[in-house]
Order: C-alpha cells, then structure tokens, then sequence
C-alpha cells in the first residue's frame, strides 16, 4: 500500500564502491548498507525507485567553476604527483583525497540531487529522496571536508527556475557552510543549518550572527549548539525555529540535509540525538506539506547511518518499522542486537536552557526584521538540461531498479574493522 505521497528514491550501486582510502572516516559503503536496510523492511515497495543519471560537466558548472570541474574529471591517484599547484589550489588531499572513480562518484550523488530536483519541479512526485546527496561543504572552486561537488546548491538552483524561494534545513553535526555562502547574497533562499559550534569544531563558521549580507541579509539562520544536546531540547529548539521560518518566509519548497553526524555515538560527531530524536526532524518538517527533497550527509558511524536514514524513509513513508532488523545482506554489521534503534550516549549536555533560550531569541528577532516574504519577478523558466552527447548505453534515469542494482554489491575487505583493528580514529575530526 502506498503513501499518500508519491515518492520518489533515487540510488544507484556504483556510489557506495568507492573508497576514500583506509584511515579516511568517510565510508560511502553506508549507502548500500542504507538502501539493503530499505529494501528489507519493504519500504521501496511503496515508493518509485530511480536510478540518478550521471551529472555532466556543464550541469555541475552550473555552480562549480569549469577549471575546477575540469580537474576532477582529468585526475586520478596515479597522476595526481604531477599536478601539486593544482592539488593544493582546489583543497585536494588528506581530507579530500583523490581515488579511484572520484568523478564518477560526484556525476552519480550529484544527479541523484538534480534528478530529485526536477522531478519535484515537474510534480512527478510529493518527496524525493538521494541519501547519496548532501555533501554540503564544497565550494564553488574547492573541496572542502569530504566533499567535491555541491549537489545541494545544484538541486537548489534546479528548484529556482520553479520556485520563487526555497528553503534549505541541515541538521547535520558539522555548519552547512558551504550552501550558505553559495546564497549568503540572495533572498530567494533561506539556509537554515542547526550544528555544533566552537572549541574549533570543523568549519568553524555558523555564528548566530552570521545572518547574509546585501539582499541575503537576515535570509542565513545559524543555530551554534554546543556538544551532548539531546533529544527533548534539539526538537524543542527545531520546532520552534522552523515552524516560525516557514510561517515568515513562505517557501515553496524545501530542501532537508540529514547528517547523521548528529547522533549519539557517531566518530566524528559531539551530540547526543536517538535515532527517533533526529527523524522527529524529518517528521516536523514534513508535516507542512511542501514539496521535499531530502538527502543525506555526514555520519561515520556506517551502521547507525544506514539505520537512521532507514527510519527517516519510514517517516516519510508514514510507516513505522519493527525493531528488530530483518535479514539482509548486512545483518552481521548490526548484530548482536539486530535493533533499529541506538541508544544514546552519556554525554554531558553543556546547552543549558539559557544558552538555548538566548538562541531563540536572536534567531527570532533576525526573523522580525523580514517584513514579509520576498516577491520574486518569476521569468520564463530556463529548460532542464538537454545534453546532446548523451551515451546510448546510459540507463534512462526513471529505469525502475530491480536485480541488476542489487547484484553490484561489491564489499570491500578493508572497509570494515572491529574493535583495535578500527584506524578510523587515527582521523582527526574534521
């Protein structure tokens, strides 16, 4: 039976076989890990299921600078000695290393966010899915923090051609900085990022003063929390803040990145959210009833990812799952307890009422001094792209998925570690 949303998921195989190397945090095997946890409990049963076309270069150009576009297309580990100028001009190394299908990685999780985006536009769908998206950090002529391409800002600029504002919402751990300085200008897009913030926490921005400038000015919303925020304040705070943004800014549509950086227990992250507390998010904001185009993130911790970005396609879904995991092809990694629930952790919650009550404040008070949602000329609406080299052998993005995708699992024996034998906190947080 299916939702009474229509929507639609968008994975492809080949994104979670690549790897970043074997002290890197970042582990896209979490994406197949995900969408086997989807497939297990049904859930693409009642959903339409797409598998993204690879972005061109000229679609990623759209935000991205041709050179640095350029770039990652030609490098790769064998040749990247040759290009040291390059390498430390476009931010590319330990954090951003460079490695086998780099290129093709960004074409596929940012097509994913493109295709999302246009099939919103086009009203083919309620809600779209691209848990492979949400690389929020990249630049328009850099990589920054696991990140190369911005398939936010491009599925945001996708969304502009339909709508006149769009809001953007990111709970991700780390500030989603970013796609803020990417609209920093514009009052046609909201950014809304809730993150840690201080002690140098990687990226170092997202002040609650930080607010936009010129005609983006009051159109950036910071929320700095501080480490072990828990459940009961992060919802509290959210639902605050956003019911009021939306009520204000009026937007059309909205873009949701889901970090899971923000759990309890993630590797790299500092908060102290259930797996319930951060799909209460998702919950909250899909109760508007605007179109959304969710993604994923952050999140190091590969078997609470795959669990969470699962339950969160339930609330989307409206289904509530059983506890216990069914069978599937990674049911080793979430033993002994097979549970889909995490329990958090104990954490100190250094975010007292105060503190939070004065974030309010200021985040409210930015929100007064928009007098009404800003009007927008609309134009006539640019095509979609039409790329004319297209390659026959191409899979045509709406193919509904079915064996072949699950049979391009291919596990790594060097992606998973237990217990001393686990280099991933040789990492430094980033």
């Amino acid at each position: 039976m299916r939702s009474k949303d229509r929507i639609s998921y968008f994975y492809d195989g080949d994104v979670g076989n690549v790897y970043f190397g074997p002290n890197h945090p970042m582990k896209p095997h979490r994406l197949c890990m995900t969408h086997h946890l989807v497939l297990s409990y049904d859930l693409h049963k009642k959903m339409e299921i797409y598998r993204p076309h690879k972005a061109c270069p000229v679609e990623l150009a759209q935000f991205h600078s041709a050179d640095y576009v350029e770039f990652l297309q030609r490098i790769n580990p064998d040749t990247q000695h040759l290009f040291p100028e390059e390498m430390a001009k476009f931010k590319l190394g330990e954090d951003c290393p460079v490695f086998d299908d780099m290129f093709e990685f960004c074409q596929i999780y940012a097509g994913g966010t493109i295709d999302a985006a246009r099939r919103l536009n086009n009203q083919l769908c309620d809600i779209a899915i691209n848990w492979a998206g949400g690389l929020h950090h990249a630049k328009k002529c850099e990589a920054s923090g696991f990140c190369y391409i911005n398939d936010l800002v491009l599925g945001i600029l996708e969304l502009l051609k339909y709508h006149a504002r769009v809001l953007y919402i990111d709970i991700d751990v780390h500030h989603g900085d970013g796609v803020e300085e990417a609209f920093y200008f514009t009052d046609r897009v909201m950014t809304v990022s809730f993150h840690k913030y201080g002690n140098l926490f990687f990226p170092g921005s997202g002040d609650v003063m930080e607010i936009g400038e010129r005609k983006g000015k009051f159109y950036a919303i910071n929320v700095p929390l501080k480490d072990g925020i828990d459940d009961t304040s992060f919802t509290r705070l959210f639902k605050t803040i956003i019911s009021k943004v939306v009520e204000t800014y009026q937007p059309g549509v909205i873009v949701l990145q889901c970090g899971a950086d923000s759990l309890a227990g993630d590797r790299l992250g500092c908060f102290n959210l259930s797996i319930d507390g951060h799909a209460e998010c998702v919950r909250i904001v899909k109760r508007f009833g605007l179109p959304l185009l969710v993604t994923g993130g952050g999140g190091y911790t590969k078997e609470n990812v795959a669990r969470c970005w699962t339950v969160e396609t339930g609330v989307l879904l409206d289904t509530v799952l059983p506890d216990e995991i069914p069978d599937n092809d990674y049911i080793k990694y979430f033993a002994p307890e097979c549970s889909l629930r995490i329990p958090t952790a104990h954490i100190e919650n250094f975010n007292s009422k105060s503190y939070l009550g004065t974030i309010k404040m200021q985040v409210l008070e930015n929100l007064r001094c928009i007098q009404h949602a800003p009007s927008v000329q609309m134009q006539e609406v640019p095509p979609d792209f039409y790329i004319p080299d297209f390659d026959e052998d191409e899979k045509n993005p709406d193919e509904r998925i079915h064996q072949h995708t699950r049979d391009k699992h291919i596990q790594r024996d060097d992606e998973y570690y237990e217990g001393d034998n686990d280099n991933d906190h040789s990492m430094d947080d980033v």
